[in-house]
């Protein structure tokens, strides 16, 4: 019967290879075969790795423990892979330490396991002696071993692609509908789970900043629920140990009933780590160690791209959100487009000013958009840098608009960036801030002129009323010949005409003090314009009033605002001229939010030729005419200025878009 005990497990060994490609069941006809064909007692199979530096011990036979640490490969002998013949030893413990004691044999024959001049193991047999013949038998069995290794790994792997094919599949399909990473992962681990058979698979990804790693997904909800986070730099927990290794790594868990362990995969990038892949409990097939984190290997390549470029993406869009959100946050309105003039982007504060939304503005024509003014800077643009100050009519206000051109090292000339800022109230303010400097000028040149002046006139004040004092009693008395009457009255209207020249540089120089009372501003201009009705009628000059009957009151001296309105409607009369023409007069009240910031509005008008633009920002200064000489001393305006100012009020003019000048006065209203 010894004699075919060989043959037996030669048909044993045959029928395994034809009937089935599961190693496990392969395994046991070949160890039953090699120990037979040696008539041995006991055999291991030492599989190397994919890297082909460690031996590890993945079936046996007629052996009482298994060695579960990995073997250098120059543990066995040197020669041993460069003859693929098998090699009798006759003393194992001197040639390969400590495989004695497990293999229960002191010599043995090792068999090289060699896939064209790979090896891939060694199958060791114990045994007392073999005969030249069961070394041929031995090596027989060598090359059966290499056939079924090769083929499970061959089927594995096309396994493990059509399987990673279809888990990256699912992958993919999840990233497509929904970009956010949390489902993306979960539907992850749900393929894992069943693709290794785990009870639980956990994704924990590397946080750089926090040097943490902290669960992403996993199949247990109640393990999610904890917000599990773990220090990079923790030598206890698998997530982080794991992430600093090369490759996949299996324990053990001997609570578990049946081989299984924990697989914990390191998920690399190509510059940096991304995380840990960890499967609980994996059901172990036995001798299928090796090829299981050959599987998880693969996997962990392939996931590893899939993930970081998830992250990749997941980096861009959040460096977009970023930058929309901080153009959005500006105030300034921010303008690409293209390099035809069609708009790539706009920012909030664009769409916000034109009143319209991103999906009506985008890749539509920038003259659609924006004013002449804003396009022919664009055009004028010549890949440099520049700016200019715009009234844009459509985004309605005055802008600083600065065109930048947009360019690339691929693309040069792509397109522009116009940046508008709103200079509108910058603007208002610089106006207000000329006129107050003007108002400030003006009213330094009549506080020196009046200081001046008021010298002057009292000095001649005296010896005019001293003359006008005699003349009056002359006239009175009539001591003086006839004759000279008449020279007399014209001594008297010229002393007198003098007299009230001087009264007049006394107001302007403000020494007469204001008598403020409750006036009327339509009975005052009524009587200035009464006052000179006959002068109107003999120039044929035309007077429209257009008077606010329930105009309120202002506080102020009635013989002052008379003289100042009477000076402005001369100078109207004047420039009108003997060539007749009209006079609008027109008051209203212009109220504000505050009732105690109304005032009243009084303009004056005439059909003149209006004022030289030269002259108008003078009019008002002492001693400034455009008048001939002798008809006009150029105090009138000057002197109407200084009183306005003293009511509290201001005066301002202008020519008129019809033709002629219109002076403005506005005067505050007196509190109720």
């Amino acid at each position: 019967m010894a004699e075919d005990r060989p043959h037996i497990a030669e048909r044993e060994l045959l029928r395994a290879l034809a009937t089935t490609d599961r190693l496990s069941e392969l395994l046991v006809a070949l160890h039953t075969h090699a120990v037979a064909a040696v008539e041995g007692r006991s055999s291991i199979l030492f599989q190397f790795d994919r890297a082909g530096d460690w031996l590890q011990a993945t079936s046996a036979f007629g052996v009482e423990e298994l060695p579960t640490e990995p073997w250098r490969s120059d543990a066995f002998p040197s020669t041993i892979f460069q003859d693929p013949a098998p090699l009798f030893v006759p003393d194992l413990r001197r040639a390969v330490a400590g495989l004695a004691e497990y293999l229960g044999s002191p010599s043995a024959v090792l068999v090289p396991l060699v896939q064209v001049r790979h090896p891939i193991g060694v199958l060791v047999l114990g045994c007392e002696d073999v005969s030249s013949e069961q070394m041929r038998e031995a090596a027989s069995v060598g090359y059966a071993c290499v056939l079924a290794i090769e083929r499970t790994r061959a089927m594995g792997d096309a396994g493990l692609q059509r399987d990673l094919r279809h888990l990256l599949q699912d992958f993919t399909r999840a990233i497509s509908s929904n970009v956010n990473m949390a489902p993306c992962l979960e539907a992850l681990c749900a393929g894992a789970t069943r693709l290794f058979s785990a009870d639980r698979t956990s994704v924990w990804l590397h946080d750089r900043r926090a040097r943490v790693v902290f669960l992403a997904a996993s199949t247990d909800v109640s393990y999610m629920a904890e917000n599990r986070r773990v220090s990079t730099a923790d030598d206890f927990e698998p997530s982080a140990v794991a992430m600093r290794r090369e490759r996949a790594e299996l324990a053990t868990n001997p609570a578990m009933t049946g081989p299984a362990g924990m697989l914990t995969v390191p998920l690399k990038g190509r510059r940096r780590a991304l995380g840990t892949l960890v499967m609980d409990n994996v059901r172990l097939e036995p001798g299928g160690e090796l090829e299981l984190l050959d599987r998880a290997d693969e996997m962990g390549r392939q996931l590893s791209g899939a993930i970081e470029n998830v992250l990749l993406l997941d980096d861009v869009l959040r460096s977009r959100r970023e930058l929309e959100n901080t153009l959005n946050s500006l105030a300034d309105l921010v303008i690409v487009v293209d390099r035809d003039g069609h708009l790539a982007y706009v920012n909030r504060a664009l769409m916000t000013r034109v009143g319209k939304t991103s999906k009506e503005i985008m890749e539509r024509p920038l003259s659609e958009i924006l004013g002449d003014a804003t396009r022919t800077l664009l055009e004028q643009n010549d890949q440099q840098p520049s700016s200019a100050e715009i009234e844009d009519p459509v985004l309605r206000g005055t802008f600083l608009m600065t065109v930048t051109p947009l360019t690339s090292e691929q693309q040069p000339g792509k397109g522009a960036v116009l940046v508008a800022r709103d200079i509108t109230p910058h603007a208002q303010l610089e106006a207000e801030r000329a006129n107050l400097r003007n108002r400030l000028v003006q009213s330094e040149k009549l506080a020196a002129l009046g200081q001046f002046v008021a010298g002057i006139a009292h000095e001649l004040n005296n010896p005019l009323q001293g003359v006008l004092g005699h003349i009056e009693l002359l006239r009175a008395t009539g001591a003086f010949p006839k004759e000279i009457r008449r020279d007399m009255q014209r001594i008297y209207r010229e002393a007198d005409r003098a007299a009230k020249i001087v009264r007049n540089l006394l107001v302007f120089a403000g020494s007469r003090r204001l008598v403020r009372r409750r006036t009327s501003v339509n009975a005052t201009l009524s009587r200035v314009l009464a006052l000179r009705a006959p002068a109107f009628r003999a120039a044929a000059i035309e007077v429209t009033r257009r008077l606010d009957d329930k105009l309120p009151r202002v506080k102020g001296d009635p013989l002052l605002l008379h003289q100042a309105f009477l000076n402005i409607v001369l100078n109207a009369e004047q420039a009108i001229g003997a060539a007749g023409g009209r006079i609008e007069a027109r008051t209203t009240l212009k109220e504000t939010e505050h009732k105690r910031d109304a005032v009243v509005l009084i303009e004056i008008r005439d059909t003149g030729p209006g004022i030289p633009p030269t002259a108008l920002p003078r009019v008002f200064e002492p001693f400034y005419t455009t008048k001939e000489v002798g008809k006009g001393t150029g105090l009138g305006l000057a002197i109407t200025y200084g009183i306005i100012q003293e009511h509290g009020g201001q005066i301002a003019v202008a020519n008129h878009p019809e033709g002629g000048a219109v002076f403005t006065v506005q005067l505050p209203v007196e509190p109720g």
